[in-house]
C-alpha cells in the first residue's frame, strides 16, 4: 500500500512477511514489487530507479522510505546517519517492563553467519552503542503495548534490545519470543517517521496503523503516532 509518493520519494507499508531486497529464499521483494507499480502508473520505459533508504526485518511491518531518484536517496541516507529522522514502533510482549519507561543503552555485535545480534560488555571492541526509548502504553489480557523510539538504527536493535530488557517482542523466537499462530511476523511495527523532505526541505511525518495480526485489534484505540 502507498503512504506517500512524489517525484523523489515513495512511502508504502511493508507487510509482515515480505523482503525488501532480495537473499538467497529468491522471493519477490517490495522492490520488485513497486519498481512493477511505477512502471506500469507511468509508462516507464526501461528501468526504473528504487532503492530503499533504511531496512525493516522481513517479519516486521511498518512505514518503509524508497527513494525514486539519486539526490534524494543520497540526502535521505545522510539523515539516517546523522539521527535526523525520528521513528516510532509499537511492539507487543507477554511480559511487562518494571519501569513503565526508560532509556535503553546496549553494545551488540551482529553474527552475520547466524544472522543474530546479543548483547556484549561495553569494553568489547567490535560492539556497537544501541540506544531506544520506551513506554509502557497499555496491558490487557496478559499482553503489554510498548511504544519504542529508537535513538539509533542497528541490524535487529529493537528486537534485541527488548529482548534485553526481558520484554522480547511477541512472536519473536530468535529473540526468546513468545510463539504466535501468525506466521513469518512478529509483533514489531514502524508505524511513524519523521524527516525533512529531501528536496522540498519542509519536515514531513508518514505513517500508518498496524494492520496484521489480531492482538493489535486490542490496542487500537492507544495508537498515537
Amino acid at each position: 500500500m502507498v503512504i506517500y509518493e512524489d517525484n523523489h520519494l515513495l512511502v508504502v507499508h511493508k507487510y509482515a512477511g515480505e523482503l525488501v531486497q532480495g537473499d538467497q529464499t529468491k522471493d519477490r521483494t517490495i522492490l520488485d514489487k513497486y519498481k512493477a507499480y511505477i512502471k506500469k502508473k507511468y509508462a516507464k520505459p526501461g528501468e526504473v530507479y528504487l532503492h530503499p533508504v533504511h531496512r525493516l526485518d522481513r517479519p516486521v511491518s511498518g512505514c518503509l522510505i524508497l527513494a525514486r531518484t539519486s539526490k534524494a536517496l543520497q540526502r535521505m541516507n545522510e539523515a539516517f546517519r546523522n539521527g535526523k529522522v525520528q521513528k516510532t514502533y509499537y511492539a507487543i510482549s507477554s511480559e511487562r517492563p518494571l519501569e513503565s519507561e526508560g532509556l535503553l543503552e546496549h553494545y551488540i555485535v551482529k553474527d552475520k553467519s547466524k544472522n543474530i545480534s546479543r548483547v556484549v560488555n561495553a569494553k568489547n571492541k567490535q560492539g556497537r552503542k544501541v540506544e531506544l526509548r520506551y513506554q509502557l502504553i497499555a496491558s490487557t489480557r496478559a499482553m503489554n503495548l510498548l511504544k519504542i523510539n529508537p535513538l539509533t538504527g542497528r541490524s535487529h536493535q529493537i528486537r534485541v534490545q527488548m529482548a534485553a530488557l526481558g520484554c522480547p517482542v511477541l512472536g519473536d523466537v530468535k529473540y526468546k519470543g513468545a510463539i504466535t499462530t501468525e506466521s513469518r511476523s512478529i509483533y514489531l511495527h514502524c508505524s511513524a517517521m519523521s524527516f525533512e523532505h529531501p528536496t522540498k526541505k519542509e519536515v514531513m511525518t508518514v505513517s500508518v496503523l498496524p494492520q496484521e495480526g489480531n492482538l493489535w485489534k486490542e490496542f487500537t484505540s492507544f495508537f498515537k503516532s
